[in-house]
């Protein structure tokens, strides 16, 4: 009996519109991010101001880390995930209007900062225990296949037509106000905290010293900062990549490419959800170094069938490692300083992360390196950093047993 009650909750009428809501702005996301690049390259902005949209996202992430955490626990999510998907909107029809992309884009970095703690505190909120981990899957196929069908959309349209690429992000994000209409109003998780914002700063770093004290939240977070700093990077090199080793120079293959990856995500999601539980979190370690190892053999390849096939690997290999990583991250960041605090101090690393191998890449860029020497370095590097991880983790195992 107990398992039905369970699916029964996981597709409760609350967690259908987060999904749905969730889709949509993600979807919104992506096709922006295509679209916009053609609205700078049709107004003649240099190639470097590219990653530099990316960047601008990013940072928009990093400075509101201290504050969205709280702001997500302080009302109902469900509503401050319509007031950040408002924001993009409003985002989504600067660009559409023909005002500074860069400034555009930085309103949707505001909303997306403020959405991400929101959608995911209220998971834990919506359901609960051993559903968590299933919720979180669904979160992220959803996630994926928007990510999927929004880039797709968002440079197909902007070959047809750019303004009509823009219309219907903003449509994109409209409805996804509307889904989150839906979603039940469920009480703050911690009303009345201060909003004074040198306090608001210290009670997230406090919230920072406390995740990073505690060995499983470390670890989670050391992991998932690792995974989505080196996604942003592969995206990038992508596209240089492709012209040197495969010989093709259209902009739709490396967007193919990069929906190989997102395809091979859902599905080892599904395979975590199956096989890993909280208990057993130490299985999606392997995962994480054979994610390195085959973005080595990846690099060498010199056949498009070869390429699709290792980046679907790849892909599979993700989602094993990160899903787990955040169920942990969830449920032992609501026992101690709060769902949404934990999650955007996660934001923080992972943007951090990706904003230091973003950097690093441009350098390696600058300098010369080339794709597949760069690719092969990457792949090395990241296998290296997941082995120390898991060999940190193990050792602390140890040494916890011996504690007690």
């Amino acid at each position: 009996m107990h398992n039905s009650s369970g699916s029964e909750k996981l597709l409760s009428r609350g967690m259908m519109a987060v999904i749905a809501a969730q889709f949509l702005s993600a979807f919104g996301d992506n096709a922006l991010l295509f679209a916009t690049l053609a609205v700078l390259k049709n107004q003649v902005y240099p190639d470097w101001s590219q990653p530099v949209l990316q960047m601008v996202f990013v940072a928009t992430y990093i400075i509101l880390a201290p504050f969205v955490g709280q702001v997500a626990d302080s009302f109902a999510k469900g509503r401050v995930m319509m007031v950040a998907n408002g924001l993009k909107l409003l985002g989504a029809l600067t660009i559409c209007f023909g005002f500074n992309p860069f400034i555009g884009y930085a309103l949707v970095g505001v909303g997306a900062a403020a959405y991400s703690p929101a959608k995911y505190g209220i998971l834990g909120e919506i359901t609960g225990g051993e559903t968590l981990v299933k919720a979180n899957g669904l979160m992220e196929s959803s996630t994926i296949a928007a990510i999927l069908l929004g880039s797709i959309a968002g440079g197909v349209l902007a070959d047809w037509n750019l303004t009509g690429a823009l219309i219907a992000c903003v449509l994109a994000y409209g409805l996804a106000v509307a889904a989150n209409v839906l979603i039940p109003k469920l009480a703050a998780a911690r009303a009345g905290q201060s909003w004074h914002p040198l306090r608001m700063s210290l009670s997230f770093f406090h919230a920072c010293r406390e995740l990073w004290r505690n060995g499983e939240t470390r670890f989670s977070l050391v992991g998932t900062s690792l995974f989505w700093g080196a996604g942003v990077t592969l995206r990038f090199l992508l596209v240089l990549w492709v012209p040197v080793a495969l010989g093709i120079t259209d902009n739709k293959t490396p967007t193919l490419l990069n929906a190989m990856v997102a395809i091979g995500i859902v599905f080892g999601a599904g395979a975590a959800a199956k096989l890993v539980t909280l208990k057993t979190v130490g299985r999606c370690m392997p995962a994480g170094v054979l994610i390195g190892v085959a973005v080595v053999f990846f690099a060498l390849q010199h056949t498009a069938a070869g390429a699709y096939g290792l980046l679907i690997v790849i892909g599979m290999l993700g989602g094993f490692f990160v899903v787990p990583l955040n169920a942990l991250l969830q449920m032992r960041g609501k026992e101690s300083v709060g769902a949404g605090n934990a999650i955007a101090v996660q934001n923080l690393g992972e943007n951090g992360a990706m904003l230091i191998m973003l950097g690093l890449y441009s350098l390696a860029v600058k300098l010369g390196a080339p794709p597949v020497a760069t690719g092969v370095g990457f792949g090395a590097l990241f296998a290296l950093a997941i082995a120390v991880l898991w060999g940190w983790q193990l050792a602390q195992h140890r040494h916890t047993r011996v504690g007690k």
